[in-house]
Parts: structure tokens; C-alpha cells; sequence
């Protein structure tokens, strides 16, 4: 897909985030205690990052194809199920960036087998098969905390058995016993860009690039859970850089380094001449 209307000039951007007696993300293969870089610092990964942006833009009204079970709006339980249901025809392509907000930005792998039955030749089983790749424009990196994290565990205990002891029914099952892990508090920094050659290939546009800052200064909106309880993460600030032209005045990682954050989440901005970032509070 390429369309003049697409995004104008390059964006940076990076999102400090405060974490206050939360699990931020846990790591699944370590008894979902908080994630940690092996030097201790903690972590939320990009793809978590994503899921909250997506969630957000759902919200938001807008139509999103990785949707989680928590947060779906259709009777659909696989990618499979909502890719064949949209009928999208055979420019793949084009039609899901335009149908789905975060295929056009930040891509999406089909590759879907066929589902013909099994007396079908070869030539007739791999006829609906598919197989795309799409680049997103909008890239986004893993969060790491500015300090070292030591995550605290809970032993904790459910007040009534999963399951009734037929022999001993007052009687405590090792069901009831689990555990807890949060981090007591820390400052966590990301950073990312929107990429224009990548947004006129999926009609990623101005308006979208809006739609992505929001959904970042109100990441943790409708986020709450047992792990994550109202209030206990906060976006502190959201800083936007927009360049002046396509490929942008400076490198990434040279706008990234401009932004120096302190472990309390204060921070300061060197000066790059002729692009001045929006400082934004989160909502």
C-alpha cells in the first residue's frame, strides 16, 4: 500500500514509567516473578508493551487483530478464525492494514495453513493456505528500570479448598497456598519511533501517529489486576519528538540520548537544534 496520506516526517518517542508495589510483567518461566536482565535491572518486554497499546487503542474504538481473550469483541478464538472471517480477498496486504489498526502499525506474519479435507490433491489443499509477512512502521523497545529491582515475595492462601476432601473436609488441600511477587518501586524508561518509508507502505497516516500517542500517555488504563492494582504503575511523561522531514534530522539512538532520566523519574532534555520535543503528561 503506498498513499500520499501517510505519515509526514519521522517520529521518536520514549515513555517513562513509575512503578509503585506491582508486578510490571512477569516472566512466566520464573514463577511470573518480575522480569530481570541477568545485571538485575528489570524489564517489560516490547511485546508486553504492545498488548497494552493495542488494548488501549481497542478502547479507543479502533479495530485491532492480535486481540486477547480478556479484552476480545468477537467470537473468534484463533488468528486463523478472524483472518478467514474477514474475507479480505487476494491483496492480503493492503486490505488487512486498512481493516486492522495494529497490522498497520506494527505488522503482522500470516501464515495460515489450508483446512481442505484430507482427499483433496496437494495443488487443491494448499489453494487457501497463506503465507505474508508485513513490517509495521511503529517500533517499540523492551522498558528497563534505571536501578536494580529486588522483587519481593508473598506467601499467600486461599480461604476455601479448590476441591472438597471427601475424608477430611475442614482439612487446608495444597491448593490454598500460593505466592506473590512484586517490586516495591522503580522507574522504568522505553523508547521507540515511527518509521516513515514503512508507513507509506501500510497507509500508517498523521491521525494514527495521534492515536499511538495517546494510547501511550494512558497506557495504564483498564490495566488493573491482582498483579497490577489501580494506581500502582503510572506513565510520568511521554516524550515526542517530530521530525522535520521523512528520514528525520537525527539518528534514533541519538534523539533516545538526548533524554536523560534520574531514578526518581526527573529528567533532562539536551538541546538538538531545530527539534523540539512535546513533553506530555500521562492521563
Amino acid at each position: 500500500m503506498t498513499d500520499n496520506n501517510t505519515l509526514t516526517n519521522k517520529i521518536d518517542f520514549a515513555v517513562i514509567i513509575s512503578v509503585k508495589r506491582a508486578n510490571p510483567n512477569g516472566d512466566p518461566l520464573n514463577g511470573n516473578r518480575p522480569r530481570q536482565t541477568y545485571d538485575g535491572y528489570g524489564e517489560i518486554s516490547d511485546v508486553c508493551l504492545k498488548r497494552k497499546i493495542r488494548n488501549r487503542l481497542q478502547d479507543l474504538g479502533e479495530s485491532i487483530f492480535v486481540q486477547s481473550d480478556d479484552n476480545r469483541v468477537d467470537d473468534f478464538r484463533s488468528l486463523n478464525d478472524r483472518f478467514k472471517a474477514a474475507n479480505l480477498g487476494k491483496d492480503t496486504r493492503d486490505e488487512s492494514c486498512k481493516k486492522w489498526f495494529d497490522v498497520r502499525a506494527f505488522g503482522q506474519v500470516f501464515a495460515f495453513k489450508s483446512k481442505k479435507n484430507k482427499e483433496a490433491d496437494s495443488s487443491e489443499e494448499n489453494a487457501d493456505a497463506v503465507s505474508v509477512g508485513i513490517r509495521g512502521p511503529v517500533s517499540i523497545q523492551s522498558a528497563f528500570s534505571l536501578e536494580s529491582i529486588t522483587p519481593e515475595s508473598l506467601q499467600i492462601t486461599k480461604s476455601v479448598n479448590l476441591e472438597t476432601n471427601i475424608k477430611e473436609p475442614d482439612k487446608k488441600g495444597s491448593d490454598t497456598m500460593g505466592m506473590k511477587h512484586r517490586v516495591d518501586k522503580g522507574i522504568y524508561v522505553t523508547y521507540g519511533a515511527i518509521n516513515t518509508q514503512l508507513a507509506s507502505k501500510t497507509g500508517f497516516s498523521d491521525d494514527d501517529a495521534e492515536k499511538v500517542k495517546l494510547a501511550l500517555q494512558t497506557l495504564f488504563v483498564n490495566d488493573a489486576s491482582s498483579a497490577r492494582p489501580e494506581g500502582s504503575m503510572e506513565v510520568k511523561k511521554v516524550i515526542w519528538w517530530e521530525h522535520s522531514s521523512k528520514t528525520g534530522q537525527y539518528s534514533s539512538a541519538k534523539v533516545h540520548g538526548s533524554l536523560i532520566v534520574n531514578s526518581d523519574g526527573s529528567y533532562t532534555l539536551n538541546n538538538l537544534d531545530g527539534l523540539v520535543p512535546k513533553e506530555l503528561d500521562g492521563q
